[in-house]
């Protein structure tokens, strides 16, 4: 036990810590505040602590526990919600009511609940780390697997039978060893894999603008930079409802309450398009908003990758969102500057970019520990909250050079209340050849073309547009007043998607396509007409162009019928057309 010397906001100085080790846990104060070690010279520790220090004098007490900063994982954790340091906000909130008291300990999975464990091993056989040795249905959208810790390999001594049992009981013996339900690991180490693999499959997302011209693939990693308004929550928010990840970890990382709050009373209503299951069942959440402790912004990013691994490592595909990486920067600078440590660019520390990388690698698609091969993915799309929308800021840049996927947020576009307001001409994805396999094989062989085309319009409409500007659209060539319409039909037909109406909020892959082909064909045409003498003004007033424009909002269920009607619509109406100047 050591002795508080100095305080310094959420920086703690304590003495009499001989034997301590880097990132072990202690207790602070009276109240016991919980705090990791960042810092040890001789026997004086560093802390930085998790709660509210207000109140912390010199003289008291701080206690070690000898472990560092873990998370509990096992049956309990979906459909949870944990502050940063994994507390279990409903438990506390029922012991203690809406406001959490400073030293709170509340264990964050239930020790007395009773779980229905089935064996999917016997007695002899030869098990290895990361092996099944049985299953619990957590929530009707994912089963947990209880599986052999991943240092421990031998012989099944002994396998419960199937039944109703705590998490605390003993439900296996390996190489006498015994096993229970949950798994206790240190948040700051990354889960160990047999091998990482190069991505492959989508991760659909239902967005038009993503799926289709910005991809990311499942075990790949996003950032979302944009400034105050542009729309990165509801863009996370919507990844996090509607992308084909088997589980979603949600880390409201120093966001502010109401954002979290909307997550909160929205997810348990919505339900999963492909089983009609409320969303709440394949999450998880982690609440860390502004006006909680600075430090724990920290814990809450940690807490979260390693949840995610978890489940990866039950063969999920997982996708984690992180909304703001940014602030998690602000909270480093801050305990830096508490440090005396020397500044980097803009006041952040010196190892803000490998505090980054280091938490963005443990996304990936790997061959999972195991006796048999199996994959798991952790998909993670980090938002980005630079000053003033400035994308040469540190963080923004830094997290530029690690992640594949660059989904610019645009100002200008939020105004126009064109949402997303991803900006289609700054956007990148390098996952485009990686995922090109998985368009042609489950959607159409010719998707990629079609990208293509619709980038190249858009890029030339860009062009364009400064002389259009200077003499007007009218003194262009008929073929190019053609591609500014196709341009315009991309941007406000098929880019922009309603987060809020009921069909267009979600969008499948093969209607996409379908959306994209039909548009594209619509230019062909128009193209062709003009060239045989119709009038631009003509093809706009063409009553086929209402329908194009209402294609996102047509029932999911109900597209293909109507699509094809559009299409016939569409060439009879351009004939009529061409027939007319003839």
């Amino acid at each position: 036990m050591g002795k508080i010397i100095r305080v310094a906001g959420p920086v703690v100085v304590a003495d009499g810590m001989k034997g301590s080790e880097m990132y072990e846990v202690v207790r602070v104060g009276e109240e016991g505040l919980i705090g990791e070690i960042i810092a040890l010279s001789g026997d004086r520790a560093t802390i930085q602590v998790y709660e509210e220090t207000s109140g912390i004098k010199p003289g008291e007490k701080v206690e070690r526990t000898g472990a560092p900063l873990s998370v509990l994982l096992g049956p309990g954790i979906v459909g949870q919600i944990y502050d940063g340091i994994q507390r279990p906000l409903p438990a506390i909130k029922d012991m203690m009511g809406d406001f959490i008291q400073r030293g709170a300990d509340v264990p964050p999975l239930d020790f007395n609940k009773k779980w229905h464990f089935v064996p999917k091993v016997k007695k002899g056989d030869r098990v290895t780390g990361g092996d099944v040795l049985g299953v619990v249905k957590e929530t009707n959208l994912v089963e947990h697997r209880v599986m052999v810790p991943p240092d421990l390999s031998g012989t099944v001594d002994f396998i419960i039978d199937e039944g109703d049992y705590t998490i605390e009981e003993v439900v296996a013996k390996v190489g006498g060893k015994d096993v229970k339900m949950y798994q206790r690991w240190p948040v700051r180490m990354q889960r160990p894999f047999k091998e990482k693999l190069d991505p492959s499959e989508l991760l659909v997302t239902g967005q038009r603008v993503l799926d289709t011209f910005f991809p990311i693939a499942k075990g790949g990693a996003a950032a979302i930079p944009g400034g105050f308004g542009t729309g990165k929550t509801v863009t996370q928010h919507q990844l996090a409802k509607w992308s084909d990840a088997e589980v979603i970890v949600y880390v409201g990382c120093g966001e502010r309450g109401n954002e979290m709050t909307e997550v909160l009373e929205d997810f348990p209503k919505l339900k999963d398009p492909k089983t009609g299951e409320p969303l709440m069942n394949r999450t998880i959440l982690i609440a860390n908003t502004s006006n909680m402790p600075v430090a724990a912004r920290e814990a809450s990013i940690y807490t979260g990758i390693t949840i995610a691994e978890y489940f990866r490592d039950m063969g999920y595909n997982v996708a984690l969102m992180a909304d703001s990486t940014s602030r998690w920067a602000e909270a480093l600078r801050e305990i830096s500057g508490r440090l005396e440590e020397m500044p980097g660019e803009e006041g952040y520390p010196a190892y803000l970019a490998s505090r980054l990388a280091e938490f963005y690698e443990r996304a990936g698609y790997v061959k999972i520990l195991g006796s048999t091969e199996r994959k798991g993915s952790v998909t993670v799309v980090g938002a980005v909250s630079p000053p003033g929308g400035d994308f040469s800021e540190p963080v923004t840049q830094n997290t530029l050079r690690i992640v594949k996927v660059f989904w610019a947020l645009d100002a200008d576009l939020a105004h126009k209340r064109h949402f997303p307001s991803i900006n289609w001409l700054r956007s990148y994805s390098l996952y485009l050849n990686t995922v090109r396999g998985w368009w042609e094989r489950n959607v159409a062989k010719d998707w990629y073309e079609l990208r293509k085309e619709a980038m190249g319009i858009l890029q030339r409409e860009a062009e364009l547009q400064e002389i259009v500007q200077l003499v007007g659209p009218d003194a262009l060539p008929a073929r190019e007043q053609a591609l500014l319409e196709t341009a315009r039909s991309l941007r406000e037909d098929f880019l922009q998607q309603n987060a809020f109406h009921e069909v267009d909020t979600y969008c499948p892959a093969d209607k996409q396509y379908h959306m994209l082909r039909i548009i594209l064909k619509f230019h062909h045409l128009a193209t062709e007409a003009v060239e045989k003498g119709v009038s631009i003004e003509k093809i706009r007033k063409l009553k086929v162009k209402e329908d194009i424009a209402y294609m996102g909002r047509i029932p999911n269920d109900k597209y293909q019928e109507e699509f094809r009607r559009i299409e016939e619509e569409l060439e009879r109406e351009i004939s009529r057309l061409i027939e007319e100047v003839r």
